[in-house]
């Protein structure tokens, strides 16, 4: 065993529990020092985010194996001080192949609770950079994270698994208020509500490009904190009508029980708008717009329910995306255990073409001491007729052992060649 893994996912670890076990950026760096001090030369990673918590452990097989995952799972318990057995059956442990299959799915966004989202890729950069700084990565690790990012980049380029935005701003914004609106630097954008999807909301508005945005709310303290958050300029709800004939965009966010802009207000409104369009993107339930808004002459408005219908069916388009992701993620893998078990055969071939070499020069030099007649030339043509005889002698072994690498079951073939050739370690 060289790779050892073990993790949980909010599938699997209850929220409470998950909240324990999360690290900080500090407390990771603290935990990957004392990996280092309790398992010195093993190499290790520390993947915590939101949703999962998982470690990476790794060693060269010359210098004994990674810690097993129970070993692992008592660890982070000590870090986070948890009792184990609370932990035990919630996280999973892996070993070799299933370890790297499961960071290529993981950093792919395969193993996401939103599938193929894109965030997962700059976390799991983070975590092996931290490793970097901690001193806990290493060869084995090093390349089986540069291989995760390079596969996780061929899933986003070769198939569209992640291109179908899945949440109700994100398409809000990039595909309802775009499609009217090509640019967003130059509009001036209303936010109705200061809650958890408004600033949502904003956050990829900024992405877009809106600049001049301002945010009211009936409670102005909240309005007031979330403009200072995101940059953004907090109003009066006082002076709602007069902020809906300024704004070209209106994103609705409220809790309230009743339409906040009803058909009458925006008839009174639409006055002084002199024709200019005006996208709403009403987020509420219940509807903070009444719904006949949406037939006035110039007026796109969309409610959760138009948002929420392309997100299902962005979501069929990802999974229908999955099974070619899958295709990667196992190319990919099968390449990484390929190249693995070659390297580990490194070693035995060097032995055995040493070991052949000392055989051969020790029979050379025998011979010409009992032909001291022979010229150089003639010597030199003997010596190329031993090498070549003994390359031609090795050729089977070594390809088989290829073959078995490439095939990723070389180790029997490697011990049986290790007791056959008398190889020493």
């Amino acid at each position: 065993m060289t790779l050892a893994f073990v993790g949980g996912t909010h599938r699997t670890v209850p929220l409470a529990l998950r909240e324990r076990l999360a690290f900080s950026a500090e407390q990771a760096a603290e935990a990957l020092t004392r990996f280092r001090e309790r398992f010195p030369g093993r190499e290790g990673v520390l993947l915590s985010t939101c949703n999962r918590v998982e470690f990476y452990a790794a060693c060269a097989e010359a210098d004994g194996p990674p810690p097993p995952p129970d070993q692992l799972v008592s660890f982070l318990a000590e870090c986070r001080g948890i009792d184990a057995s609370l932990l035990t059956p919630v996280l999973a442990g892996d070993r070799d192949e299933a370890v790297v299959r499961h960071l290529f799915s993981v950093a792919a966004g395969l193993d996401s609770m939103v599938l193929g989202e894109p965030q997962i890729v700059a976390q799991v950069k983070q975590a092996w950079s931290l490793a970097q700084e901690s001193r806990t990565s290493g060869p084995l690790t090093g390349e089986m994270f540069q291989a995760a990012l390079r596969t996780a980049k061929r899933v986003a380029t070769e198939t569209a698994i992640g291109r179908e935005r899945l949440s109700i701003p994100s398409v809000a914004v990039a595909d309802f208020a775009s499609g009217v609106f090509e640019r967003f630097d130059d509009k001036r954008v209303l936010l109705i509500g200061a809650g958890k999807m408004a600033a949502e909301t904003l956050r990829y508005l900024r992405v877009a490009g809106a600049r001049d945005v301002l945010i009211v709310n009936r409670t102005a303290g909240r309005a007031g904190d979330l403009a200072a958050r995101l940059g953004a300029r907090a109003g009066r709800f006082e002076n709602l009508s007069a902020e809906l004939a300024a704004a070209d965009l209106v994103v609705s966010t409220t809790g309230a029980t009743a339409p906040v802009v009803s058909l009458e207000l925006f008839a009174e409104v639409e006055l002084r708008r002199a024709g200019r369009p005006l996208v709403v993107l009403d987020l509420a339930v219940p509807r903070d717009f009444d719904p006949r808004i949406g037939q006035r002459p110039g007026v796109w408005l969309y409610s959760v329910d138009d948002l929420a219908a392309a997100c299902a069916a962005n979501r069929k388009s990802r999974q229908r995306e999955l099974p070619a992701a899958l295709t990667i993620i196992d190319e990919e893998t099968q390449r990484f255990m390929g190249d693995l078990h070659h390297r580990s055969t490194a070693p035995v071939i060097e032995r055995l073409r040493a070991g052949w070499s000392e055989t051969g020069d020790a029979e050379l030099d025998r011979l010409f001491r009992r032909l001291p007649g022979l010229d150089d030339a003639s010597r030199a043509e003997i010596r190329q007729s031993f090498d070549r005889y003994a390359a031609k002698l090795l050729h089977p072994p070594l390809a088989s052992l290829r073959s078995e690498s490439r095939a990723g079951s070389p180790h029997g073939l490697l011990d049986a060649l290790k007791r056959l050739f008398d190889l020493k370690d």
